[in-house]
């Protein structure tokens, strides 16, 4: 019966690990699903963006108030989880605090007194990310996309943290061996006075509870990531490392295209020539994007690793002139799209069979892609280097290419470049009258 509860901890540490396992597996199914693209290039560039922009969390302080909570609330589970390692190591062997006897207790009570300041700053924290969420009517936190599940989404998360940092201080707080040593416990040692009247069998069985409910629900925050906004705290780093590099508002042309035009403006090309042996014409499926399968790796990866702050949509002028568009639904349209493809593969045996439905119209209107002035508001603001502008620039290049459905007056410009030369409905030869005009 010794190694009951021992036996019990390593059942429910290889059950977390091994679902969280499966469940990332299919979210990185779900990014393979998309078209390759090389970003492998400048590596020493990526490892900077990725060290200075999702660990050292260069772009959140742009936004002094909230940038400093999140860092706090980063650096205190990033500090805090070290403990976690103690705890999986007490929970295997059936020890107790089994690092105070390894590194000294001077040193184990400085580190268990970090933890604790950190924990307490934490709490602050999201009780302060709560009331902006909740309370202050901050306008991003208001916008229709985050009604219903999203709203309850972050403040599951809060809660999660809140009850986590709860329940390590008050683990600490009944643990009288630990409380009675005095050192350690800068701030259990306020909470310990609130079970003066235990005995101390009652205060081992509060402690063991703590330990034990603290334990569990780190593996059930693990798990719930899956389906959660706050799969950043996994993806930001691949996601920052894969970032594009090339200058904001550069384009990629696509290669069939520029092949076209390369070949109409060769003045000793032969444009009905065959294809030289070995040589077979690359003809794309399709142009641009009208659903995920047509994206690339990295901007499925974007969508999983969104966190739905709303920066990017506060920062975008069509958004902030009452247009349709919210850069953060485009993402957490493709990342509610990508889940539903994920869902349709395992129903069917891991063959995407086709549900009639797709990104374009079903989830993303038309309306909202035109309403983009492509200025890139949203790609500097965000805070992990999400790209929303690279998916709306694919979809309206479906928009235009495979079904010719352009707004009326870009439609008319284009018509006018092809016959006229400008963008003006005149005659080419008269394109030099301005110069005579007085």
């Amino acid at each position: 019966m010794q190694y009951l509860p021992n036996t019990f901890f390593v059942i429910a540490l290889i059950s977390g690990l091994s679902f969280f396992v499966m469940n990332i597996r299919k979210i990185f199914r779900n990014i393979n699903l998309g078209k390759s693209i090389d970003r492998t290039d400048n590596k020493s560039e990526r490892w900077k963006n990725m060290i200075k922009i999702a660990l050292g969390q260069s772009k959140m302080v742009r936004r002094p108030f909230s940038g400093f909570l999140h860092i706090v609330v980063y650096l205190g589970f990033v500090i805090i989880n070290i403990e976690v390692l103690e705890i999986i190591i007490d929970g295997i062997l059936g020890t107790h605090r089994i690092f105070q006897g390894f590194i000294g207790a001077g040193f184990y009570a400085f580190l268990i007194g970090t933890f604790e300041i950190l924990a307490a700053f934490v709490f602050i924290a999201v009780i302060l990310f709560w009331t902006r969420r909740n309370i202050a009517n901050i306008k991003r936190f208001l916008s229709s996309e985050m009604k219903g599940w999203p709203k309850m989404d972050g403040n599951i998360i809060l809660y999660f943290e809140m009850v986590l940092m709860t329940l390590f201080l008050v683990m600490n707080a009944t643990d009288t061996p630990f409380q009675n040593a005095g050192i350690g416990n800068p701030v259990s040692q306020f909470i310990a006075p609130l079970f003066d009247g235990f005995s101390l069998e009652a205060l081992h069985v509060v402690e063991r509870t703590a330990w034990w409910l603290h334990i569990l629900g780190i593996l059930v925050f693990l798990n719930y990531l899956f389906y959660s906004k706050h799969l950043h705290i996994l993806l930001a780093f691949p996601n920052t490392f894969f970032a594009n590099l090339n200058v904001k508002g550069q384009f990629n042309n696509l290669e069939s295209v520029t092949k076209e035009v390369k070949l109409m403006m060769d003045p000793d090309a032969d444009p009905y020539a065959a294809p030289l042996e070995g040589e077979e014409e690359e003809v794309p499926e399709k142009f641009g994007a009208s659903d995920v399968l047509d994206l690339n790796k990295m901007q499925l990866l974007n969508a999983y690793t969104c966190t739905e702050c709303g920066r990017c949509t506060s920062a975008c002028p069509a958004n902030l002139t009452g247009k349709k568009l919210s850069p953060r639904k485009i993402m957490m349209d493709t990342r509610d799209r990508l889940e539903e493809v994920g869902r349709n593969i395992d129903t069917n045996g891991g063959v995407f069979k086709d549900d009639g439905k797709q990104l374009l119209n079903d989830y993303i209107s038309p309306e909202e892609l035109w309403a983009c002035t492509s200025c890139n508001a949203c790609v500097e603001e965000c805070p992990i280097n999400i790209d929303p502008l690279s998916i709306i620039i694919d979809m309206r290049r479906y928009l235009v290419m495979e079904e010719s459905a352009a707004p009326q007056e870009l439609n008319a410009m284009m018509s006018n470049i092809e016959n006229n030369g400008a963008p003006w409905q005149y005659n080419q030869q008269d394109r030099l009258n301005w110069v005579n005009e007085e």
